[in-house]
């Protein structure tokens, strides 16, 4: 196998970055090699025809998300590139396990805070932070939801820093998306790379669904229970997801106006009466679940849904109350909720985090904004953040303002300079900066899918991956 850069690679600058593909001499790394020699055997006109079949056949399948842009809604095509984002094993296998443990941690965590709250009694998490939290729901204290799982599927942010090592960025707990443009992108290089996936033993995530499945009849208080989807409906940005996950695992997809609660049971209704639902796939936030129970403008949820839910009537994947991981203050302290439910470190550490809230952190955050990125604290999509390195004076000087107003609401933290995997550009192949989604099931047990949802910000020099701000997609092949 060849070992330095040549051919369709050239030329190919890292610039001081840690490239996933290439060292800074311009020789190939192990995991790539393989797939790097039979790639420099594509002519430049196949490449092009490659990506261009390749967007075409997004379109064909609707592979599309929606963006609010000034009150405009634009629905788009996730960029598929057509290089894959290529992890080890050994990387792997420590992904898993880290993954495997902050999801347990973080299942306890909730379950803790809505019943004794050892974990503020013990002094470990201020009780203000909870308090203060927006995702915190009283309705939910005292809960049970079923098997005592609160997370059944989560989506985490993983990156690579410069020293090469994967650190969390945020949790992903209430209604984590991207999954389905994971399966859709392995079916989509599958096509391009054939022989390849053979070769290289590339683990599949062919079966998330069956997996996923399996976990929602797990939940339910009946046998043979009848499943549905519970989408906000076509303008969500995620609507291309929730009926593709809909279509795959063959259930019901339905908006909150077609479920009707009866004795506290929730019923589909169809043309032929009235069908008990068993469990609800939602893909709604928690706050939009039921007026009754929490936002009473709700027009999404449905009335005496979270009743039923409470008596055990019907299950809800994710439990209602989830959202209180995703917060960013909150993600924090995942390293000392780690180690007070588990007794153990981190196998994957965070990103140094500076809590504005912390009257220490907040005078460093404010004396040096222009170095940091600045996030609220239950913001996402890449929205409620600053650059600082990028930003304008005044950008800074409007989230100083912003943080002294609130300062709960914002936390910061180093600027990371993600790991880089070679792109498709303009015609050539450069690199750019990723993340990684995994996707991980937690039902009796806990199985993290083998790869996930690369991100990746198209342009160059960009650290924004959402793809609600440019960013694009990449497959993910885990190696056997």
């Amino acid at each position: 196998m060849s070992t330095t850069l040549q051919a369709n690679f050239q030329p190919y600058i890292a610039d001081g970055l840690f490239d996933e593909a290439f060292d800074q001499a311009g020789r190939i790394r192990n995991t790539y090699a393989a797939f790097g020699d039979s790639f420099n055997l594509l002519a430049q006109a196949k490449i092009r025809e490659m990506q261009y079949a390749t967007v075409k056949a997004q379109l064909a399948t609707g592979m599309t998300f929606n963006v609010y842009d000034e009150g405009v809604n634009k629905e788009r095509i996730l960029p598929i590139d057509i290089i894959p984002r290529i992890i080890s094993a050994a990387d792997w296998e420590l992904i898993e396990k880290g993954l495997h443990q902050r999801i347990t941690a973080l299942n306890l965590f909730i379950d803790d805070i809505y019943h004794d709250q050892k974990i503020i009694a013990d002094k470990v998490l201020p009780a203000e932070v909870i308090r203060s939290c927006p995702n915190f729901l009283e309705p939910c204290v005292g809960l049970n939801p079923p098997h005592g799982i609160w997370c059944h599927v989560t989506g985490t942010d993983i990156i690579r820093n410069n020293d090469g090592k994967y650190y969390v960025l945020e949790d992903n707990l209430r209604v984590p998306s991207g999954v389905s443009y994971l399966l859709e992108n392995r079916e989509l290089l599958k096509r391009n790379f054939p022989d390849l996936f053979e070769t290289l033993n590339v683990r599949p995530v062919y079966d998330y669904t069956h997996h996923f499945m399996e976990l929602l009849r797990e939940m339910s208080p009946r046998p043979h229970p009848h499943v549905v989807l519970l989408t906000p409906g076509i303008y969500n940005s995620a609507y291309f997801e929730h009926s593709y996950l809909a279509r795959d695992m063959g259930i019901e997809l339905v908006e909150g106006r077609d479920l009707v609660v009866r004795d506290d049971c929730v019923y589909t209704l169809t043309t032929s009466g009235l069908k008990q639902v068993d469990v609800i796939y939602r893909r709604v936030d928690d706050i939009f679940l039921d007026p009754s129970a929490f936002r009473r403008d709700s027009l999404l949820g449905v009335p005496g849904l979270f009743e039923a839910y409470r008596k055990g009537n019907v299950a809800l994947v994710n439990a209602p109350g989830t959202g209180i991981a995703d917060d960013k203050v909150i993600y924090a302290y995942a390293p000392e909720i780690i180690k007070y439910y588990l007794d153990q470190d981190p196998i994957l550490p965070n990103v140094p985090t500076y809590v504005c809230d912390r009257p220490r952190d907040m005078d460093h955050v404010l004396n040096n904004i222009e170095e940091l990125v600045v996030k609220e604290a239950n913001a996402s999509g890449g929205y409620g953040m600053l650059i600082g390195p990028q930003a304008t004076k005044k950008s800074c000087e409007d989230f100083r303002k912003r943080i002294k107003a609130d300062p709960r609401n914002y936390i910061a933290q180093p600027v990371i300079n993600l790991s880089t995997v070679p792109t498709l550009a303009s015609g050539r192949i450069e690199p750019r900066h990723v993340d990684l989604r995994p996707f991980i099931l937690y039902g009796r047990n806990l199985k993290v899918i083998p790869g996930g949802l690369t991100r990746v910000a198209l342009r160059k020099g960009s650290l924004v991956v959402n793809s609600s701000q440019g960013g694009g997609s990449k497959d993910t092949w885990v190696l056997g």
